[in-house]
């Protein structure tokens, strides 16, 4: 039986306490979650998702909550959680199903999850040494790690954040005041009228937080000039250098993006000629490998990021290719002397009489001020599995994508996008006389709606050519599954799609999706 309203947790020492305290009170938390495991064993859906309309499914989860306010008298933990968890169960995401491909969101670690638990229950955070030692020593051992593993030198560093968005933010954002300090502009101070047309490069399939961050920083949207791309999606050297020559009689460039794992095709860029350019007009190099950055945990994928080493800096994103709970995103610095126009000193966090004595912190590496310990998890998979162990977990979702693509091509009414380069798998039904746009969207909706399967879609340029069309895709991130798990899930892909073609689409979307009802 779990604890009524009016108990408390009562300790060796004596003392009762509602709170986690090292311990027992750790312990408690562990015994929580077996408690609502138990409650709920046998209520999951069973598959990747709950079978449904997103109408259906979220006003049954509302109408289980209640009304719409905090409620003026509680109902204790254990029936709490019992409730919580019971919600997550019905009608939740289970990203561990082996037909659960849709984005970069992978399963995470149960050593990952258990010291994710951890880092809740210690509520350490990283911005001052007395707010969290011991978490403080092992984010700088593991930033440390990753910076190696990169092919950076020992003058790099880093931060955590909460996304790969972020880190991109806050890597346009020290380029951008880095490069404005070398000019004698402190746009910190005086803000960014006093740079002459800032501007980043990306390449046209760059993720779309390098705009966002632009328009963030006061430098605006427009201020992300794309680059071509070839036919692999991979940023075009040559077209780079135009742009750039263009460009720079007139305006100040801040930094090139470079993408390593873009979020439809997995490309990378050629990183090494990219250098070579930033290098020759004196520019920041970023390189965004929030995706491709866990190919350096695999032997036989790790060459794909050659010339990562030439970066000013680098995101990379372990709650993708690296199984941990949200959020896990790292930005490195090669040389983090440049994190210097972020620092603040606070007479009631970081004085620099206590900073010089060692008391500091990572306060003047990010834009956080408080900071969750999310290094915890990152920390104990790198001890628990190593290197070797997730590459072998990587190589084996790379293979079940080129699995994927082996079986596209033996089917006659499925189209290659494009080639497998990490895990992902973008391709096309086709069919004759349908709107094929219509149809592979309503592929996707009816495949989510019976929840047996949950596949991913994007927009494309078939094949490089005319205008953007819709395509399905698989971000293949489960190194449980198999390939008889691929198999199953393109039959039922075919399946649902046979069903799409033959009612055809001589009515609307809205009203296909009556019938289907």
């Amino acid at each position: 039986m779990g604890l009524s309203v009016s108990q408390e947790i009562v300790f060796p020492w004596g003392q009762a306490s509602k709170f986690s305290r090292p311990g027992d009170g750790w312990a408690e938390v562990g015994a929580g979650l077996t408690r609502v495991a138990a409650v709920v064993d046998g209520r999951h859906h069973g598959f990747p998702l709950p079978a449904g309309d997103p109408a259906t499914v979220l006003a049954a989860v509302a109408d289980v909550l209640g009304p719409e306010q905090i409620p003026a008298a509680g109902i204790g933990a254990e029936a709490a959680l019992e409730q919580v968890a019971d919600l997550v169960a019905r009608y939740g995401l289970d990203l561990t199903h082996k037909q659960c491909a849709a984005h970069l969101q992978p399963p995470a670690l149960t050593v990952s999850v258990v010291a994710d638990a951890l880092a809740s229950a210690s509520n350490a955070s990283l911005d001052t040494y007395d707010s969290g030692p011991a978490t403080l020593g092992i984010e700088q051992w593991t930033i440390k790690s990753l910076a190696r593993l990169a092919g950076l030198t020992d003058a790099a560093g880093g931060v955590f954040g909460p996304g790969g968005s972020y880190s991109n933010l806050l890597a346009l954002l020290v380029a951008r005041d880095y490069g404005a300090a070398r000019r004698g502009v402190d746009v910190r101070q005086n803000g960014v009228s006093a740079l002459p047309r800032p501007v980043v490069f990306c390449s046209r399939v760059a993720h779309f937080s390098v705009h966002r961050a632009c328009a963030a920083l006061g430098l605006g949207e427009a201020a992300a000039i794309a680059v071509p791309v070839d036919s692999d999606h991979r940023m075009i050297p040559e077209a780079l250098e135009e742009l750039l020559e263009r460009y720079s009689a007139d305006h100040t460039p801040i930094a090139i993006v470079a993408t390593a794992g873009t979020t439809d095709f997995g490309s990378i860029d050629p990183l090494p000629a990219i250098a070579e350019i930033a290098a020759r007009h004196d520019v920041w190099m970023h390189v965004d490998a929030a995706y491709g950055f866990g190919s350096l945990f695999s032997g036989n994928l790790s060459h794909l990021l050659t010339g990562v080493e030439r970066a000013d800096s680098i995101t990379l994103d372990l709650h993708k290719v690296g199984w941990q709970p949200a959020a896990a995103s790292v930005l490195l610095l090669a040389d983090q002397q440049r994190f210097a126009s972020l620092n603040r000193s606070v007479a009631y966090l970081n004085p620099d009489d206590d900073v010089e004595a060692g008391y500091g912190g990572l306060l003047g590496q990010t834009l956080q001020t408080t900071r969750r310990p999310d290094v915890l998890k990152v920390a104990a998979t790198f001890l628990a599995y190593g290197r070797e162990g997730l590459g072998e977990m990587l190589d084996t979702c790379h293979e079940l994508a080129l699995h994927a693509e082996r079986r596209i091509a033996t089917e006659l009414q499925l189209d290659l996008v494009a080639p497998v380069t990490l895990t992902t798998v973008v391709f096309r039904y086709r069919c004759e006389d349908l709107d094929l746009d219509q149809v592979n969207g309503e592929v996707r909706r009816r495949l989510i709606d019976s929840g047996k399967a949950l596949i991913g879609r994007t927009q494309v340029r078939v094949h490089g050519e005319g205008e953007p069309r819709t395509c399905l895709k698989l971000t293949l991130l489960n190194p449980e599954a198999t390939e008889k798990d691929i198999d199953a899930l393109f039959d039922d892909i075919l399946r649902i799609a046979l069903e799409v073609e033959s009612e055809g689409l001589e009515h609307s979307v809205e009203e296909m999706v009556k019938v289907h009802e």
